[in-house]
């Protein structure tokens, strides 16, 4: 943002966005890069849209954990839908839309990492470890929706752009992280 002859994205500088867009920072074309992003993130949204379809089916045996299952799902399905928006609205030709959908993404998925910590907690079939991970889970988004909202702009300066870039990057981490801890959590149960 702040160094327009930089050449390539820069892992502290660039937003995960920024593979998205239709031109790169300094102007040239990033139509492979975008096209990748797309893709990438609507598969991803689809995957999540399957995952936490299912997901409820594992705690039936429950009325009110499946319920409680059931909202955090509806929710997820919102996030899942927002990952589909963000690929698909390059940030530099529809910047609006984008951090809508970029921003609900984390708002959709706080809502799922309460209910279902809630859920994995309450649950008599799975490991309490488990509810312990969505609830880390939970934490995490909560900090990085609080950077969302607090934090500083990133076009205040470099120093800030660093902040809000490193923070994005973390919670990604925390959000496959927490994915994969819950698939081996849920892999041994039977809907």
């Amino acid at each position: 943002m702040f160094n327009k002859a930089s050449i390539g994205y820069t892992f502290t500088e660039n937003f995960f966005s920024d593979m998205g867009a239709y031109a790169s920072r300094n102007g040239e074309p990033n139509y492979l890069s975008m096209i990748m992003f797309s893709f990438s993130l609507t598969i991803v949204g689809l995957t999540f849209i399957l995952y936490y379809s299912t997901l409820p089916l594992l705690f039936k045996d429950n009325k009110i954990n499946y319920s409680i299952a059931l909202f955090g799902t509806l929710s997820a399905f919102g996030g899942s839908i927002c990952l589909i928006g963000t690929g698909l609205t390059p940030s530099d030709l529809v910047l609006d839309a984008h951090i809508f959908f970029a921003n609900n993404i984390f708002h959709c998925f706080l809502i799922t990492a309460f209910l279902y910590t809630i859920v994995i907690f309450r649950s008599s079939s799975i490991k309490k470890k488990y509810s312990l991970g969505y609830a880390f889970f939970f934490l995490s988004i909560f900090v990085y929706v609080g950077v969302l909202h607090f934090g500083p702009s990133a076009h205040l300066n470099n120093s800030a752009l660093i902040f809000q870039v490193v923070s994005q990057k973390l919670i990604v981490l925390a959000f496959v992280f927490s994915v994969l801890h819950q698939t081996f959590g849920f892999s041994n149960l039977k809907p």
